[in-house]
């Protein structure tokens, strides 16, 4: 753990801000936390490690890491314009070789839509191709139609209203290797899981795999824009890779394991589908729900996966998908859970939706 007390920080990272940076961070609340606290992970020589915070507007909603290279810096994830600024600042406080690229490991406004933030600050947005083709087909309102997710979004998070949506601009199809001799990130598409457009980002000198999404380590999975039996295979492709550390996308960073408890999750969840809901109309299928959340609640390796319950609740979107994806037919009865998932999506990843 790296720490910097509240006096170095301003001296160190106001140093290398613009001065329109540097007066939001000396007067915003995204300057307050980052100012109390600069705690950093540091999981190895170089490279670091920020976990995130999943509440309602919460600057810094995806879990973040950075890489110091010889002559330059490579950030994973560039979360909210907000969480952008503080990982800056962050940065900052610990080194003043410039912030060269951002990887988004995938298109969500959570890891992406700071972006703008990093461009103006000198970096290049990074990412596979995928990531690229969601946004072209989810962004509508960038690309001159109607309004799209970031116009969504724009209501619920008071940080994106002052920037904009910038797409990756360096793209990949399959790899991209960054070496210095000193520190080796290789950057994946290992396959389809929370969205098309996944990539992680794997050091294998350190055996320190950033996931994204690909892998979360607490209720955070969103199955909306993914395919379950494909992330299932995305997440064997993972196993391989031999890591030791995991900086999962959302949760406490953790070891091998947790890639397959979250894989376990999936094929838990689809074992109960098949068994509970299969041959069971749409009426009975749905109130079937509670009896396969308790039955996952039970198994203590993927029980923390399973969320409670409540107004956001995104369990039964994910129950809802394994179904259509065993079935191949819709689930009319659920109509509503996938505007549910979505909203718990959101909300629990720093954009509050009313309604």
């Amino acid at each position: 753990m790296c720490k910097v007390n509240r006096r170095e920080f301003l001296a160190t990272s106001t140093a290398f801000l613009s001065v329109a940076a540097e007066a939001e961070i000396l007067r915003g609340r995204t300057v307050a936390s980052a100012a109390e606290s600069v705690d950093v992970d540091q999981i190895a020589p170089g490279v670091y490690f920020h976990e995130g915070s999943l509440a309602d507007d919460a600057p810094a909603a995806c879990n973040n890491g950075w890489i110091v290279f010889e002559d330059y810096v490579l950030v994973v994830d560039a979360n909210y314009p907000a969480g952008a600024k503080l990982m800056i600042s962050k940065i900052r406080a610990l080194t003043d070789k410039p912030i060269r690229f951002a990887f988004d490991t995938h298109h969500h406004g959570d890891h992406a839509y700071g972006n703008q933030v990093y461009v103006e600050a000198g970096a290049v947005p990074v990412a596979h191709t995928g990531v690229l083709d969601e946004m072209r087909r989810l962004e509508t309102g960038y690309y001159g139609g109607k309004p799209g997710r970031w116009e969504q979004a724009v209501g619920g998070r008071p940080d994106l209203k002052d920037t904009r949506l910038k797409p990756p601009s360096v793209l990949f199809p399959k790899e991209l290797y960054f070496d210095d001799g000193k520190h080796r990130v290789e950057l994946m598409h290992l396959g389809v899981a929370h969205t098309r457009g996944d990539a992680v980002a794997w050091l294998p000198k350190e055996k320190i795999l950033f996931t994204g999404d690909v892998c979360v380590n607490g209720p955070y999975n969103f199955v909306g824009d993914g395919d379950v039996e494909k992330w299932i295979a995305t997440l064997e492709a993972a196993k391989k890779l031999g890591a030791t550390t995991i900086c999962t996308g959302h949760g406490p960073r953790s070891v091998a394991s947790v890639l397959d408890d979250q894989q376990a999750f999936f094929k838990v969840l689809q074992d109960q589908v098949h068994s509970k809901l299969m041959n069971a109309s749409p009426e009975v299928a749905k109130a079937k729900i509670e009896e396969i959340r308790k039955a996952m609640k039970v198994n203590a390796q993927v029980a923390r996966y399973v969320s409670d319950g409540g107004k956001d609740d995104g369990f039964p979107g994910q129950v809802q998908k394994v179904y259509e994806e065993l079935s191949g037919k819709p689930m009319t009865a659920f109509a509503d859970y996938g505007h549910t998932a979505r909203r718990s999506h959101a909300h629990s990843h720093g954009v509050n939706h009313a309604g």
